[in-house]
Order: structure tokens, then sequence, then C-alpha cells
């Protein structure tokens, strides 16, 4: 079953936000996240807030979600007040999105636009799996306002997605990309995992040959992380399958950066690469630079203006609290000053465009040149960027520049 939520301080019954949170709002790039946590079979490694029909229980369902959804956010526009808040960036994700109809989905996107309205050019993203989708269900999305679509790929392998416990045909995956173009997709991305007990170098390879010969815009490459809880873990720990091995995931990740590179596509966060500045994910960008979003959904984590709360985690209890017209909020934490400088450090060091070097106290000054030195980074007047090799040490990095 999915992870526990994390430990936090208590929620006013209506949501309220300390009025510091609220001070500079509309200024900065605001976005929603909206959580579908719906899949038709759990994949073995994944430890996301989701459920299958036969996980789910009482007191909720596919049918309703949206309805809950939508209260969620009408919630938000009462909490965040009268302040204009244009929505720079949405982002449904799961579970699988694309098990609700595009109706469904629509309704959601078309409440954001009704309380909040969309900026102007808005990034509006789905996620969806290869299986989930037919041109019918791809051209309805992007006539209800879905511009970016990204595909759970993951492998072109299929012994590497039978250990995933992935059940789409990889054979799909061009076909799904073709009907997106289609439909008129402005930007459409591919997932991928690298590092699956059993794959060799040569299967990522073709894992990566196959996802470029689709022609993304965005692609999407992270390593496999065995996550406590999930049934690959418990493979793992009966010796059924070896853990992930670090050289190994180093090999691939040079192949990656070396395959998607030359095929043209920079990368510009240590896990995505893009065909051009357009094609970033302006959603994730808003996470990994402090920016303001609402999470919808249950499990789903918001952030505005130093205030990161989550709501409740089962998709019974988020419909209860909404019905009875509460905060679906489980709990939250004011972040201070400091916390939120250890977090631009942890999260802006990722990126191409670099860490400004005006985040750091002197122990994370002190410690540049020597990062400088072993290769790590390149240091420019007011930034710092990881070198290919600082990207496959970022963890280390980080620990040297926080004290």
């Amino acid at each position: 079953m999915p992870s526990a939520l994390p430990l936090g301080d208590p929620v006013p019954e209506d949501g309220a936000l300390p009025t510091s949170a609220l001070e500079g709002l509309g200024e900065r790039p605001f976005g929603f996240y909206v959580h579908v946590p719906f899949c038709r079979v759990r994949c073995g490694y994944c430890d996301f807030n989701t459920y299958t029909a036969e996980e789910l229980g009482p007191g909720a369902s596919r049918a309703t979600y949206a309805a809950s959804a939508v209260s969620e956010v009408r919630r938000a526009r009462q909490v965040l007040g009268d302040t204009d808040v244009r929505v720079d960036t949405v982002f449904v994700g799961g579970g699988t999105p694309t098990l609700l109809s595009p109706d469904d989905l629509g309704a959601v996107l078309d409440v954001i636009a009704a309380e909040f309205g969309l900026a102007p050019g808005a990034e509006v993203t789905t996620e969806a799996n290869p299986d989930s989708v037919t041109p019918e269900t791809l051209a309805g999305l992007r006539e209800r306002g879905f511009t970016r679509i990204s595909f759970g790929m993951q492998s072109a392998v299929p012994h590497v997605l039978a250990v995933l416990d992935r059940t789409h045909d990889p054979a799909r995956v061009p076909d799904v990309v073709a009907w997106a173009r289609a439909a008129g997709f402005e930007q459409v991305s591919l997932d991928l995992i690298y590092g699956t007990p059993g794959e060799s170098l040569a299967d990522w390879e073709r894992s990566l040959d196959e996802a470029l010969a689709c022609g993304p815009d965005h692609v999407s490459a992270y390593s496999l992380i065995v996550e406590d809880g999930t049934a690959l873990a418990r493979r793992v720990r009966r010796g059924e399958l070896p853990m992930p091995d670090e050289d190994d995931l180093a090999d691939k990740y040079d192949a990656a950066d070396e395959r998607l590179t030359r095929a043209g596509l920079g990368w510009y966060e240590v896990s995505n690469w893009a065909r051009d500045d357009a094609s970033r994910c302006r959603h994730n960008l808003g996470y990994w630079t402090d920016g303001d979003w609402w999470g919808v959904g249950p499990g789903a984590h918001s952030h505005v203006g130093g205030v990161r709360w989550w709501n409740v985690k089962h998709p019974a209890a988020y419909a209860d609290r909404l019905a009875r017209g509460l905060s679906p909020a489980h709990a939250r934490e004011v972040l201070d000053a400091q916390s939120r400088r250890v977090e631009r450090v942890l999260l802006e060091v990722r990126l191409r465009d670099g860490l400004p070097t005006d985040v750091l106290d002197p122990h994370g000054l002190a410690a540049v040149p020597l990062l400088v030195a072993d290769g790590l980074v390149e240091a420019a007047p007011d930034r710092l960027v990881l070198t290919r090799r600082g990207r496959l040490l970022a963890d280390a990095v980080v620990r040297d520049l926080l004290p």
C-alpha cells in the first residue's frame, strides 16, 4: 500500500492560511496539481497514493471523483480570497488520470479556469499510460483544453516491463504519440525508468532509441528506486531480484545523456531533457524554484508562500471531508527562511540554469572552489551549474554546500 503521510501541525477546519502566506500571492507563478488516485493494476515498484478498484473500498469511486476535485478547487478560491491569481500551469497526475473521461478531467480544468483564470499560453498537462488512451480520448482531452501529455513508457523491453508489473504493450507507444500529435497536442513527453533488475545496458539503449524514434519534445529518465512497502521491495528482500547497482545506474545515466543530447534534447534538470526552452515542463519548474501551487486530491501536497500542507490520504476520507464543508488538509508546516533556503539549494542545484550563489551561506561558498576542482560544478560569477559528473553525484554536492 502507499506510504504514510508525514507528520505536521494541525490545519484549521476551513483550511485558512496564515496572513504571511498570502503576501505576494498573485505576483509569483501559480499552478494546480490534480491527483487522480486510480489505477487498473498496482505496479510493483510504485508507492504513490493510488488505488485499484479492489483496494478502494466504499465511500469513493471514479464516477464521483471529479465532483470532489471540483469542490476542492472552489475551496481553494475561498481560502486564497479575492486576490487575482491567474494559473500558469495545471498538471494532472496519478495514478492513471486517463482512467477518467475527458469530460471529467475537463470539468476540473473548467472550474480552475472559472474560479481563477488561466494565463495566456498556460501549460495544461496530463499523464497517461499507453494502454489507457485511444485516438478519440486524446482528441477529447485536447478539445477540453489540455496542451501537453506525458506518457509512461518506462521501457521498450518486454521483460523489463514485466519486472515492473507494467501491463502495456511497448509497441503501442509510437501509436499513442502519433495519436497525440494528430489530436493537436503542443508538447509530448515520454517517461523512462532505468536500473530495473535484469535490465542490461543494451536493453536501456534500446529503450532510449525507441523513445527517440517517436520524436518526443521532452524525455524524463529516472533511476529505479526500490521503495519500502512495495511488491518490488519484497521481491528484493526475498532474494528473488537484486538491488539496483550504483555503477550500472551511472553507466545508464551517461548513456541517456549522450543519446538524448545527440538527438537534440538538452538537459534542464538532472533527470529531464527537452527539445528547447518551450518544451521544458513549466509546472515542474515551479516545484524546483519555490513556486506556489495548490494540490487537489487525496494525499496531494500544496505550497503557498512558505506554507506546505497535504491532504488526507484515502479517497473516501477526502470526499467525506469536502462533502461536510471541511478542508481536506491533513496537516501542514510553516517553513522558516532557513528551511526555504535549504530547499532552494536542494532543488535549484539540479537545474541547468544553476543555483544562484547568493543562496549559499559562508560554509557553502567555501565549498565551491573544491567542487570546481573536483570537476563537479562549473562556477560563473553568480551561479553554479553541475557538470555531467556532478549530476551523477548531485546528492554529494548538496551535502558539501549545506552545513
